[in-house]
């Protein structure tokens, strides 16, 4: 697990900088205030959950990469495309509606984070 989402975590991280780099440049003009508060705080959650996947590949290295951790590593990265992905995407087309699925995107970070809390407190019993 260890180098799998270490890079994941990378990649992600520079996606995220790119990402940021283009809204504020690229698309300051093109959108609204608002829409581009959306897509900063995609880009904001985008870039903390990069972080959390390197985070978790080096505890995965000192407790081992039991269920929970990779349970709680795929969740918070699939939550991460789902909550910043349709942030983006209503930024970018200000189709509102799409707004209904970013909460299932949190859910699944909030998850993932129960999943890692969950599996800290176990290997240190």
């Amino acid at each position: 697990m260890f180098p799998k989402y270490f890079v994941i975590g990378a990649i992600n991280a520079a996606l995220a900088i790119g990402l940021g780099a283009f809204g504020a440049h690229a698309l300051k003009e093109a959108l609204t205030e608002h829409y581009l508060d959306i897509f900063e705080t995609g880009v904001r959650y985008h870039m903390y959950s990069s972080l959390g996947l390197m985070l978790i590949s080096l505890l995965a290295k000192q407790i081992g990469a039991g269920k929970l951790v990779v349970a709680g590593g795929r969740l918070i990265f699939s939550g991460t495309v789902i909550f910043s992905g349709s942030l983006y995407i209503l930024a970018v087309t200000e189709f509102s509606k799409l707004g209904m699925i970013t909460p299932i995107g949190g859910v699944c970070m909030l998850s993932g984070w129960a999943c890692i809390i969950i599996a800290a407190l176990k290997s240190s019993k």
